[in-house]
C-alpha cells in the first residue's frame, strides 16, 4: 500500500511541479512515533523558498484529499533535499560542477573509500574530483555507494 501511495505521489508531482518551474527529487511515506509522515522532496535549480514549499503543499494537500488515498491520518511535509543533498547520476554531478562533494565508494580505489573534493568533471561513466591536495579521483558510478554535496 505505501509503494502504491508513493507512486501515485510522484506520478502527479512530476506532472504538476515542471508547471511551477520545480523538480522533483524523492517522496516517502513512513511511520514515525505514533504517526504517519509523507515527505516530499522538490527541488529548484536557484533553491526552494518556504512559497514553493507552501504552493506545492496546497496543491498536493488537496490531491490527496480528492483522491482518498491515505485511509488514517498522516502529516504532509514538502521541503528542499537539503544543502548536504545526496547526487544521484550525471546529471547531478553536472548539474553541481564546481561545488565540493563527499563519495563513498563500494570498493577502495587508490587505498581509499571516501573522497572529498570539487567536482571538477562528469561524464557518462564516472564523476572525477580535485582533491584539497591537487590530486584527482576518478569515481566510476558503479562504484558509486553514496554521493552528496558536502558543507566541509
Amino acid at each position: 500500500m505505501s509503494q502504491r501511495i508513493l507512486d501515485v505521489v510522484e506520478d502527479f508531482s512530476r506532472s504538476l511541479l515542471p508547471g511551477m518551474g520545480l523538480e522533483f527529487f524523492d517522496a516517502q511515506f513512513r511511520k514515525e512515533g505514533q504517526g504517519w509522515v509523507l515527505r516530499l522532496f522538490i527541488d529548484h535549480p536557484e533553491g526552494v523558498s518556504l512559497d514553493h514549499c507552501e504552493k506545492v503543499s496546497r496543491e498536493l494537500g488537496a490531491f490527496l484529499d480528492v483522491e482518498d488515498l491515505i485511509g488514517h491520518p498522516y502529516h504532509l511535509e514538502v521541503s528542499s533535499p537539503g544543502l548536504d543533498r545526496p547526487l544521484r547520476g550525471a546529471a547531478e554531478f553536472h548539474r553541481f560542477l564546481g561545488r565540493r562533494a563527499k563519495i563513498k565508494l563500494h570498493e577502495a580505489a587508490s587505498g581509499q573509500k571516501v573522497f572529498i573534493g570539487e567536482i571538477a568533471a562528469v561524464d557518462d561513466e564516472a564523476v572525477t574530483l580535485m582533491l584539497e591536495n591537487g590530486v584527482s579521483a576518478r569515481c566510476p558510478y558503479e562504484n558509486i555507494g553514496k554521493a552528496r554535496l558536502s558543507l566541509d
